[in-house]
């Protein structure tokens, strides 16, 4: 072959693995049979689990529901680059299995859940405290024995669970010497509204609204994630003609969400640390980004944006030079306070070597989400489709203290604009194309969704039975991986960094609790 062949070659497969990448789904999605899984015996179940881990597959979720005979079935996700595969075993809740958080810390919230939703035993298990007090038994929430460090100079602070403004509810336990953070121990569920019952109930095509308010900072990621799981339940996913056109509107929709929500936790972090120029200029853009989302969909916060089948968005000839205007606008002022912030001194002395997670902590703990990322763990879901062209730059930061998380949100902000104007670039028009409702859905099917989200990792997964009625629902926001994190960064710390912290890690307390 000549020279000018295997130029020609080489343009044509990289032009096909382009077209392949630009065709695959924007984030994972597994639909299957599960009538085609195997269900494993519990000792199996553990070791091909840890066999995954131990390969480098990461675990997404691991949930349980009530099985024939009082037994419980167990699902396991795991994701082995950029695929979800299953593990499923059922289990004598009374015999439960040897508990997997001592070797692998990141399985500590799923296990707890077990424990807290289906009674599930677990042998030597270093710590099932309830995860949300799903009963709705406050005495038990009052009466919970908060772990203790003794010493006559170590002293106690409780804080919550009520707090000013519009904080939602949390308490948080901090044993303290002299000023520095020994342990800080984190009890939510004040906010548990029993939403993952609510969505077992009634129609699952028509839960949209009910999915939309799981973390109303986070409408837009959870509904595309329950949409897809849906269309692949229902076998109806956007017409052919129409699904770039969805695909591309529905990341225009999580991207506005993603640079609006940044915009809020750098004001509240620039607020924290009183570089006030920050803090009004951050809340002042995400006001006109949270407007542009209004403009395309009806609600500031994306709710209506997405549906089964399709999407809600409208841009229009006219619409769009605005939509544009305002985004180059945006660029134009973030570029400067942005600027101003990371080099202010206050900021940095603030924020630097404060709230610490090193790369190793991250991963042992199953961190996700921007928090993940500023630790140097190079996760993002987004993957192909919209995502593939134009590219989507991601990025990390390596130091894993607060001001990593300020700088890798001011990058984040920076490259989802980049890929919002090329997205919307001419021409660009779109009309809404949700249909009116989704076929029934199929029955015997499991759809496991997962959307990168702002906060991380947003996971829905829906079961039918054999007559396509919905046998279960399992919803998941990232704070629920994440809230550890955020105890541990605190120790060593001065109490007073606390709402930094705090902040830097921008949990969802509606999210953890469902």
């Amino acid at each position: 072959m000549t020279a000018a062949g295997r130029d020609a070659a080489a343009g044509a497969a990289a032009a096909a693995g382009a077209a392949d990448v630009a065709d695959a789904p924007a984030h994972p999605l597994l639909v299957l049979d599960p009538r085609e899984l195997p269900v494993l015996d519990v000792a199996r179940w553990r070791r091909d689990l840890v066999a995954a881990a131990q390969a480098g597959h990461r675990l997404v979720t691991l949930y349980g529901r009530r099985a024939e005979g009082g037994q419980v079935l167990l699902t396991a996700a795991l994701l082995a680059g950029e695929e979800l595969r299953v593990l499923r075993a059922a289990i004598d809740p009374a015999q439960g299995y040897p508990e997997l958080t001592s070797e692998f810390p990141a399985l500590h919230c799923f296990e707890r859940e077990l424990h807290e939703q289906h009674g599930v035993r677990f042998a030597e298990h270093p710590w099932l405290k309830p995860l949300r007090y799903e009963g709705g038994d406050q005495a038990a929430m009052s009466r919970y024995p908060f772990y203790r460090v003794d010493g006559k100079e170590v002293h106690e602070v409780a804080v919550g669970p009520i707090h000013a403004g519009v904080i939602e509810p949390g308490a948080f336990r901090f044993m303290c010497y002299g000023e520095h953070v020994l342990h800080l121990e984190i009890q939510l569920g004040y906010q548990h509204r029993g939403a993952e019952r609510l969505l077992r109930e009634g129609d699952p095509r028509r839960r949209a609204a009910l999915v939309e308010t799981l973390a109303g900072d986070s409408s837009v990621a959870h509904t595309w994630a329950y949409s897809a799981a849906v269309e692949a339940l229902a076998d109806a996913p956007p017409p052919p003609e129409l699904a770039a056109q969805v695909a591309r509107s529905r990341a225009v929709a999580l991207e506005l969400e993603r640079v609006a929500m940044h915009l809020a936790s750098l004001s509240g972090l620039a607020a924290d640390v009183a570089f006030l120029p920050g803090a009004s200029t951050y809340g002042r853009l995400r006001t006109a980004v949270i407007n542009t989302t209004m403009r395309l969909c009806g609600s500031r916060l994306g709710r209506g944006a997405v549906r089964p089948g399709g999407v809600a968005l409208r841009l229009s000839e006219d619409e769009a030079p605005a939509v544009r205007a305002t985004l180059a606008a945006l660029r134009a002022d973030l570029a400067l306070i942005d600027d101003a912030f990371l080099e202010s001194r206050v900021v940095r002395h603030r924020l630097a070597r404060v709230g610490v997670v090193t790369e190793e902590l991250a991963r042992e703990l199953g961190l996700v989400g921007h928090a993940a990322r500023a630790s140097g763990c190079a996760l993002d879901a987004r993957a192909g489709g919209p995502y593939a062209r134009p590219a989507l730059e991601r990025v990390t930061e390596a130091r894993g203290d607060c001001l990593a998380r300020a700088r890798l949100r001011v990058r984040e902000l920076a490259a989802s604009l980049r890929w919002l104007e090329a997205a919307l670039a001419e021409p660009c028009v779109w009309t809404p194309s949700a249909p009116a409702a989704a076929p029934p859905l199929r029955p015997h099917r499991l759809a496991i969704s997962l959307v990168e989200g702002w906060r991380g990792e947003v996971v829905h997964c829906l079961e039918t039975d054999a007559g396509g009625a919905l046998l279960h629902y399992k919803a998941q926001d990232p704070s629920l991986r994440n809230w550890m994190g955020l105890a541990m960064a605190v120790r060593g710390n001065e109490i007073s960094d606390f709402p930094i912290c705090n902040k830097s890690f921008d949990l969802s307390y509606g999210g953890h609790d469902l």
